[in-house]
């Protein structure tokens, strides 16, 4: 999607989509990080955290009565408000009878130029939870999470065989020209690698259109929303441009197949990755 200003206008836009994937035979639904509303956090502004609401509130409501009409889970990501002055950056999973399975608290926090998202979000304190949906397990990470695969991976162990990432990442203007196709590409192999190592499918949906007081100034979403199979295969990608739904058909066997030639979950040494959990390890060639 791309988002306007209004953010009634971007609940209809996703409400719309819905009822064409219904239509398709979709059976889950993931709509963009942070969807009702244009990409706040390129600013730092008390005033954004009045978009903020209570889960459960309006939005889940709205897409619960969607997910029950039409029988469809939908993740639905929302900017949460908790308590005065506690925020998330939070994804909603409703399974297909309306119900409200749980939320993912997006847990890896940005803060970078147009993404100030440390000054809005509290990371998130509930673990990386999967769901048992009426179409299988899944898990749901959020945007700057994926760069990190001690997050895939735990998906993995807590049983997801398809990992979402709903997402809103772009270029900077200044660097679209110099850097901006290697550092699509180093998002897209990233989420692909996080496929091959656990053998899951992986959906990631992002926003696409310019979003800022001018051509010179703000982000471009690059689009590119794709879903890959458990080996790392694109099945289904979109445009850099244009608002698209995209649909893919995810035989969830493969995970099994997948894993039984790959084993890579076999294979971890447990045992050895006492250390993973060190911010660094400072004696390195203690041991030579």
């Amino acid at each position: 999607m791309a988002c306007t200003e209004h953010t009634q206008v971007n609940l209809e836009k996703a409400e719309d989509a819905i009822v064409c994937a219904s239509k398709l035979g979709v059976q889950i639904v993931c709509l963009q990080e942070l969807f009702r509303s244009q990409y706040f956090c390129q600013k730092e502004d008390t005033e954004l955290f009045n978009l903020a609401e209570s889960i459960p509130g309006s939005t889940t409501k709205l897409f619960a009565s969607l997910a029950r009409k039409y029988a469809m889970v939908i993740i639905v990501p929302i900017f949460e408000r908790r308590a005065a002055g506690i925020y998330h950056n939070t994804a909603v999973v409703i399974d297909a009878d309306g119900t409200l399975l749980g939320s993912y608290r997006k847990m890896h926090i940005p803060d970078d130029p147009f993404y100030y998202e440390k000054f809005y979000f509290t990371p998130g304190d509930q673990g990386y939870p999967t769901f048992d949906t009426r179409y299988g397990r899944i898990g749901v990470l959020i945007c700057w999470d994926q760069w990190y695969p001690e997050a895939a991976r735990l998906m993995a162990l807590a049983g997801a065989k398809i990992l979402f990432y709903p997402t809103a990442i772009g270029w900077h203007p200044t660097e679209k020209t110099e850097n901006g196709l290697s550092q699509l590409e180093a998002w897209i192999t990233i989420q692909r690698s996080h496929s091959i190592a656990n053998g899951f499918f992986v959906a990631s949906v992002n926003r696409v259109g310019h979003e800022g007081p001018s051509l010179d100034v703000g982000l471009e979403f690059w689009g590119s929303s794709f879903v890959c199979d458990p080996f790392g295969i694109v099945l289904s990608e979109a445009s850099r441009e244009k608002e698209e739904l995209l649909i893919a058909d995810c035989d969830l066997s493969r995970v099994e197949k997948v894993r039984r030639e790959w084993p890579f979950l076999r294979d971890r040494r447990i045992d050895s990755y006492s250390q993973i959990k060190r911010r660094f390890i400072d004696n390195l060639g203690s041991n030579l």
